[in-house]
């Protein structure tokens, strides 16, 4: 879970226009389903760029040759602390970023002047668990936000007006939203976070021009369902599953495929049973919501091993077969290749990328892992020591692909493990948490490999795999942890922060060499963007420490005995060549 409980302050909804900017940027260009499937390059228009999740551009201007020469374009302070997570989106000169505090920022993506802001008044009593955002989506002429007490926000993608809101779940049982919406189809979709306060995670999609939902697929299946048997009796109504990170699309077959969060409690002894369908990629028919398929990586996670990323969708060949794939990273430290055939997810191959003590044995035929049951933790067992942590070999920073190297990037953490204590009773109460250990033993459980009392000489990373062969084909190690999302482009650049030094980078994308560093005034947790204005392209990135990598670096400060102080405040940071 990883998460503190943090109270917020009354907001105030305003929107502050600027004339001069939308004057000089000129018409706003309407998003349309043809556009978000076939993205122009000179546009970032969703979370990941496209709808497979690859997190790559191929704009090819900034170079390896010449991106020693990157400077800063233009910076943009928020005004807010805390874990600044979204991408920059960009349509055509206008950038969109959100922050912690439910605001939505718009900018002249040249020149970095304000145009107008957004700010959701949230309720004073509001608990927030994990105060984030991860963006916005565009379609038509609007700009949907989910925010942390439960809602979905359509704006005037010009003005900033509110157009319509929507409650899409319960504030008052610490039901929140923090992902970027999917948009496809005249459908914004969305999920639910809080698989720590016993929610029962869902997707849901909302018409695009009226708010009216659409549908609702719950990730726990009740009884008479499919999976409904995998619970014991209740279970499944406060079981967790949530979905806290966007979806991939694949527009041929419509087909959306989201990741979901463990279930709730974390102990096992009161949820015998695979609890279908948490820690597992889920696959939706975007029309009804029907689900189509799954592929479960978890069964009875013990571990708090969210699977949340959502799978990137890459045609490649694998074991000498031309394949459709869905590739993910798991927080269990494995890599998974899965096939998309048809409507269903089928196992191909998993390999690890990080220390892991706790999965015994992958089924080569169906994927299905077996466990350790001595790395289970549980009633009877005292403390459990298990690899790798509660925070996995990678949490929800995405990864990338890049078609021109043909390879994986993963942002890893190895020789990371974590030990939990013997759980404590807990039962179900609306507006409480609903984990089964003591939140200090989860912030205090962070543990070095069993029987080790040094630090390792490293711990994050950042891997390249060639999916073709199964091989990593570089790994660029750090001395600190890696919390940073990637950016791959068509100049064979490969853009990440992820460090509490404040440092935002650039590697070669085929060899792993450090090319280019800036220190920004926090650390960068944000995910990457790339974009061109006027024939110029420019790389943009949130600046802004906080959430779970300050979390995680207190745990490690801990087994230091150390203390890390990483500046808070968010700042849009936008870099361009030198002239």
């Amino acid at each position: 879970m990883k998460r503190i409980v943090t109270r917020l302050a009354v907001g105030t909804a305003c929107v502050m226009s600027s004339a001069l900017a939308m004057a000089a940027l000129g018409d706003y260009r309407p998003v349309t389903d043809a556009r978000l499937s076939n993205p122009e390059p000179a546009n970032w228009l969703q979370y990941r760029g496209n709808y497979a999740g690859w997190g790559y551009s191929p704009l090819a201007s900034i170079t390896d040759a010449n991106v020693g020469k990157l400077t800063l374009a233009w910076a943009f302070a928020t005004g807010q602390t805390e874990g600044h997570q979204s991408p920059p989106i960009v349509n055509n000169g206008y950038m969109f970023v959100t922050t912690p505090g439910a605001q939505v920022i718009a900018l002249d993506a040249k020149s970095g002047k304000e145009i107008w802001r957004y700010k959701k008044e949230l309720p004073a009593e509001l608990l927030q668990l994990h105060p984030t955002n991860r963006g916005v989506a565009l379609y038509g002429d609007k700009v949907y936000v989910a925010t942390v007490d439960a809602y979905l926000v359509a704006l005037d993608a010009k003005t900033g007006k509110e157009v319509w809101k929507k409650a899409v779940g319960d504030w008052k049982a610490l039901n929140y939203v923090t992902l970027a919406p999917l948009a496809a189809k005249g459908k914004i979709m969305i999920g639910s976070s809080g698989g720590e306060t016993g929610v029962r995670g869902f997707v849901a999609a909302y018409d695009a021009e009226t708010g009216t939902e659409a549908w609702r697929t719950y990730t726990t299946a009740a009884p008479g369902e499919p999976g409904g048997d995998t619970w014991p009796e209740g279970a499944y109504k406060n079981g967790g599953g949530s979905i806290w990170v966007t979806g991939s699309y694949d527009p041929k077959t419509n087909l959306a495929y989201w990741g979901t969060g463990n279930p709730a409690p974390w102990p096992t002894e009161g949820r015998k049973g695979d609890n279908l369908y948490t820690g597992s990629t889920i696959v939706l028919d975007v029309d009804t919501g029907k689900l189509q398929g799954y592929f479960q990586y978890n069964p009875n996670d013990a571990w708090d091993w969210d699977e949340v990323s959502a799978p990137l969708l890459i045609d490649q060949e694998v074991k000498g077969k031309k394949r459709q794939l869905a590739v993910h990273a798991g927080r269990n430290g494995y890599l998974w290749v899965l096939e998309r055939n048809g409507q269903k997810l089928n196992f191909v191959d998993a390999y690890p990328f990080v220390n892991n003590n706790t999965i015994k044995s992958i089924d080569p035929k169906t994927g299905r892992s077996t466990y350790f049951e001595n790395r289970r933790p549980g009633v009877g067992k005292g403390d459990v020591h298990f690899c790798p942590s509660l925070w996995g070999g990678k949490d929800w920073t995405p990864e990338a692909y890049n078609p021109q190297t043909g390879l994986l990037y993963v942002p890893a953490n190895n020789n990371l493990c974590a030990e939990l204590p013997e759980p404590e009773p807990t039962k179900y109460k609306k507006g409480d948490l609903y984990i089964g250990y003591p939140i200090e033993a989860i912030l205090t459980g962070l543990r070095w490999a069993k029987g080790s009392d040094t630090a390792p000489k490293t711990i994050g990373e950042i891997q390249a795999w060639d999916l073709k062969t199964g091989k990593q084909v570089w790994t660029h190690k750090f001395p600190t942890f890696n919390w940073g999302p990637l950016l791959t482009t068509g100049g064979n650049l490969l853009f990440a922060g992820g460090t509490n030094d404040r440092m935002f980078r650039a590697f070669n994308a085929k060899t792993g060499e450090k090319l280019w560093e800036a220190a920004t005034p926090s650390g960068v947790t944000g995910v990457p963007t790339t974009f061109e204005v006027d024939g110029e392209q420019y790389v943009a990135v949130q600046s802004g420490w906080g959430v779970d990598s300050q979390r995680m670096q207190g745990g490690i400060d801990r087994l230091l005995g150390e203390k890390t102080n990483v500046p808070q405040g968010g700042t849009v940071m936008v870099y361009k060549l030198s002239k």
